[in-house]
């Protein structure tokens, strides 16, 4: 029997993990390690998705079963670059993925964005989120007014978890530093701002409706600003998409102000261009935009609103990893349909940019897991024996995905009623979690 081909995943988020499956399925005998540089896995799946949508998050269970299977190994709290190097890697394995995502957020580019309270999504949801990178960022909550620059599912998830109330959150797994400070919050009002108009919108419908039934909030938006019907090219599928978002966009005219305590306004046709105050942020200006042939262009009229809050939600973007060659304009590993070079390969974000949903990955390990199984007919590199012998001559502590359930079995423990878990928002306590047990 010939020798399995030995893959390293780097980053365990959904590309990962269909890479994973894929390679199960190729019909080679293959030994699969899981890279991730936290001791949890599972990527935007665990800090992106927003809490109070766990049913997003039932994948997970898919993707446990990957992890499960005999060829698969986690390496948890392993960070390619830090603990061991790509050219390691490359050289311990026959093939190696990269699935590290693109986990910045893209600059504003407007004067005051260094200014406090200026948070971008990224950092603003990881917090809300318990990950470990931004569990420190505490954000300046105490305003009557914040401003969420974008309009797609994020910036929605943004908005919304701004202004739910407790009991709405029962059972979402919104850390509790989180939940503290969004409760004492003062904020009465957010808005959301486009470029373009709501034809444009990235967000999904269910998203968009969920905003017209919270409990203690009320949409807001200017008829005027809304089209009677779905203008310019598209498939059938985004015109279907466009025309619920449109009637529900238009249900929203009907609102009234005073409703509820608070409103998320649905600003279109405005592009931000200064935040303004002095340490702390006191407005944004913005320029009003019209549509040409699909761009914004400003019509040279500005406007201001005042805010002590600016959190911009206009994309991410990936960093560059030693070792492999990165587009820095298009924020990507540079690669050729996911060929980066010999044994090397990238799949997800960090391949294609910051675009889709969860399941816009799976493709991505298909088609990686398909070059895999071409390049290589059987292994000819140990893989894991040479990546633990490295890992221990350095004392890294590599989680295993036992001790990454044992994590879990805390979390769900610590839950209050009706909450899904109490989420670690270190890696310190995590690993202490793991050594006491």
């Amino acid at each position: 029997m010939s020798d399995p081909i030995t893959v390293a995943i780097v980053g365990s988020g959904p590309a990962g993990f269909y890479t994973a499956e894929a390679l199960l399925r190729s019909g080679r005998a293959v030994a699969v390690d899981i890279v991730e540089r936290l001791p949890t896995p599972y990527g935007l799946i665990r800090g992106g998705v927003a809490p109070d949508h766990q049913t997003t998050k039932n994948v997970t269970r898919k993707y446990e079963e990957v992890a499960l299977d005999p060829a698969v190994r986690y390496f948890g709290n392993v960070e390619v670059g830090r603990d061991v190097s790509l050219d390691e890697l490359r050289d311990a394995y026959d093939a190696v993925v990269l699935a590290i995502g693109s986990p910045f957020d893209r600059p504003l580019g407007i004067p005051g964005e260094d200014k406090k309270g200026v948070y971008g999504a990224a950092a603003f949801v990881g917090w809300y989120n318990a990950h470990p990178d931004f569990r420190n960022l505490d954000p300046a909550l105490d305003v009557h007014a914040a401003a969420v620059i974008g309009v797609g599912n994020v910036a929605i998830d943004v908005a919304r978890v701004l202004v739910k109330t407790p009991t709405e959150m029962t059972k979402a797994d919104l850390p509790d530093y989180a939940a503290r400070a969004i409760q004492a919050s003062p904020l009465t009002d957010v808005y959301m701002f486009g470029r373009r108009g709501p034809n444009d919108a990235k967000f999904t419908n269910v998203e968009l409706r969920e905003m017209g039934e919270l409990d203690n909030c009320v949409p807001q938006l200017d008829a005027a600003q809304l089209p009677k019907t779905v203008e310019g090219e598209a498939s059938d599928r985004d015109r279907r998409l466009k025309e619920k978002n449109l009637a529900t966009l238009w249900e929203f005219t009907k609102r009234r102000a005073d409703e509820k305590p608070k409103r998320v306004h649905f600003c279109f046709y405005a592009a931000p261009v200064a935040i303004l105050g002095g340490e702390r942020v006191e407005a944004l200006r913005l320029e009003r935009t019209q549509v040409v042939a699909g761009q914004a262009r400003g019509t040279g009229e500005f406007f201001e609103v005042p805010c002590g809050l600016v959190l911009p939600s206009i994309g991410y973007r990936g960093a560059p990893l030693e070792g492999a060659p990165f587009d820095a304009k298009a924020g990507i590993v540079a690669n050729r349909d996911g060929r980066v070079a010999d044994g090397l390969y990238a799949v997800g974000w960090i391949r294609r940019g910051p675009t889709g949903v969860i399941a816009t990955n799976r493709p991505d390990g298909v088609a990686a897991a398909a070059f895999i199984a071409a390049d290589f007919v059987h292994g000819r590199k140990p893989g894991r024996p040479q990546l633990e012998a490295l890992l221990a001559s350095r004392r890294v502590q590599a989680i295993s995905f036992a001790e990454w359930k044992k994590i879990e079995a805390a979390e769900i423990a610590a839950a209050p009623p009706g909450a899904p878990r109490r989420k670690f928002a270190t890696v310190a306590d995590m690993l202490a979690l793991v050594d006491e047990s």
